[in-house]
């Protein structure tokens, strides 16, 4: 009897800033990300893989990319640009990035067109979010009357969420959920096929799940921080799984 194949390491796609920075003699222009987010797809077992932003020919790019990966992140960053949810911009709104939004927006439909997992995280459950049509709060100290959300400017701050039982956020991680948290923006309507799965106290939605796909969920929180271990362990389990059906669907 000939052995079944091995299942394939999960190949995780994660998205990137591009900001001036600097190291060595050099200060310009790089695709850089927090070493967090793919220290904790390796550590769950999946092996990351950056997606810098581009500008030619973005769908096809996109399809491009994801056809060697078994799963996206989108990670976190800067806002969002309101006009793609048609508002103008709140004062406190930071400048667009035009070309992370657009290379996002089309890595998430390309993944959610070929059912692949994805895991979305602060910005990236806002891009999320605007990409299926939903809107944002811009700023939400305007709305709930505190910083909770973001006490410290450059610091990580706390607060708790309540996971919507029966949820894949509540199923990895429980009832309540003590999260490191960093934005002054979140998902205000709902986009298409998105569903709220955890909530603030003071009533912010804190995470998300898409009701027409086996694996996509979103958190406004940032679990590559710290805690967040049980969640990449679903998410890079659940690109296992789609990786086994993608080996098993080519010729």
């Amino acid at each position: 009897m000939t052995p079944s194949p091995s299942p394939p390491t999960p190949r995780i796609g994660l998205t990137t800033y591009r900001e001036s920075a600097a190291w060595g003699v050099w200060n310009e222009s790089a695709d850089l990300l927090p070493t967090s987010y793919a220290q904790a797809v390796a550590n769950a077992g999946g092996v990351p893989f950056l997606l810098p932003p581009t500008s030619t020919d973005l769908e096809h790019a996109a399809a491009t990319s994801l056809d060697g990966l078994h799963g996206l992140v989108l990670t976190g960053g800067p806002d969002v640009d309101p006009s793609r949810y048609a508002a103008a911009p709140h004062e406190q709104t930071g400048a667009p990035r035009t070309e992370r939004d657009d290379w996002e927006t089309c890595l998430a439909h390309a993944a959610l067109g070929r059912a692949m997992p994805v895991l979305a995280i602060c910005r990236g459950m806002q891009v999320l979010n605007v990409a299926l049509g939903g809107d944002l709060v811009q700023h939400l100290p305007d709305v709930v009357g505190t910083d909770e959300h973001r006490p410290t400017v450059g610091r990580h701050g706390t607060h708790d969420v309540r996971l919507a039982t029966g949820s894949r956020v509540g199923e990895l991680l429980g009832d309540d959920k003590s999260v490191p948290t960093y934005h002054h923006q979140a998902v205000h309507n709902l986009g298409a096929g998105l569903v709220a799965t955890a909530w603030a106290a003071d009533g912010t939605i804190e995470a998300l799940e898409h009701s027409g796909s086996d694996w996509v969920v979103a958190v406004q929180w940032h679990p590559e921080v710290r805690d967040g271990a049980p969640l990449f362990a679903g998410f890079v389990a659940a690109a296992a799984s789609y990786g086994i059906r993608a080996s098993a669907a080519s010729p």
